[in-house]
C-alpha cells in the first residue's frame, strides 16, 4: 500500500478522534454538543425541501417542454463555425442548476461518444470546472433566509461561463 493511499485511509478517523480528544480537554460535552448539531442538521433538511422541489420541477419544465433543444437548435450554425460541439451544451446549461442532472449528462456524453473523444473529456472537464450555483443559492441562502441573493447569483453564472470557456480552451489545446 502506498503512502497516499494509507493517508487517505486515516485522514478521516484522524480529524475525528482529533476533535474528540480536543473536546474532551477542553471538558465540552461532546456527545451532547453532537446530538444538538445532528438535530438542527435534521431540521435544515426539512427546511430545504420546498427550494429543491421547486428547483428539480424548474429543471424538469424546461427540459421536457423542449425548450432546451430548441435553444440548442438555434446555436448549432454558430458553435459550429467555432468548433464547439452542439452536444455539450446541455451539460453547460444544466450544470448551474442541477449536479445529479449533469452528472447524468456527463454519464450519457462519455458512454455515447467514449471517455478519450474530445466530448468525453470536455465533458469530464466541465463537470469538474463548474457549480451547481442555482442549487447552492436556492438550497443554502433559502436554508438561512437569504432572499438578496442577486449580486451572488451573478457572480456565480460568471464563474460557471468561466469555467465553461476554461474548459473548452484546455481541452482543445491539450487534446486536439
Amino acid at each position: 500500500m502506498g503512502w497516499i493511499t494509507t493517508i487517505s485511509i486515516w485522514i478521516i478517523p484522524t480529524i475525528i478522534a482529533f476533535v474528540l480528544i480536543s473536546g474532551t480537554v477542553k471538558r465540552v460535552p461532546t456527545y451532547e454538543t453532537f446530538v444538538e448539531g445532528a438535530k438542527e442538521g435534521v431540521k435544515m433538511s426539512f427546511s430545504i425541501i420546498p427550494y429543491l422541489v421547486g428547483m428539480l420541477v424548474a429543471i424538469t419544465v424546461f427540459r421536457a417542454s423542449g425548450a432546451m433543444e430548441y435553444f440548442i437548435s438555434l446555436l448549432r450554425p454558430f458553435l459550429q463555425m467555432i468548433g464547439i460541439p452542439a452536444d455539450i451544451v446541455p451539460l453547460a446549461l444544466i450544470r448551474p442548476l442541477s449536479g445529479t442532472g449533469a452528472l447524468g449528462m456527463t454519464t450519457d456524453l462519455i458512454s455515447t461518444h467514449g471517455p478519450d473523444s474530445f466530448i468525453g473529456r470536455l465533458a469530464s472537464t466541465m463537470q469538474g470546472s463548474t457549480d451547481t450555483t442555482f442549487y447552492v443559492l436556492t438550497v443554502y441562502f433559502g436554508a438561512v433566509g437569504i432572499r438578496k441573493m442577486g449580486d451572488a447569483l451573478k457572480v456565480g453564472l460568471l464563474a460557471d461561463l468561466i469555467g465553461v470557456i476554461a474548459s473548452i480552451i484546455i481541452v482543445t489545446i491539450i487534446f486536439m
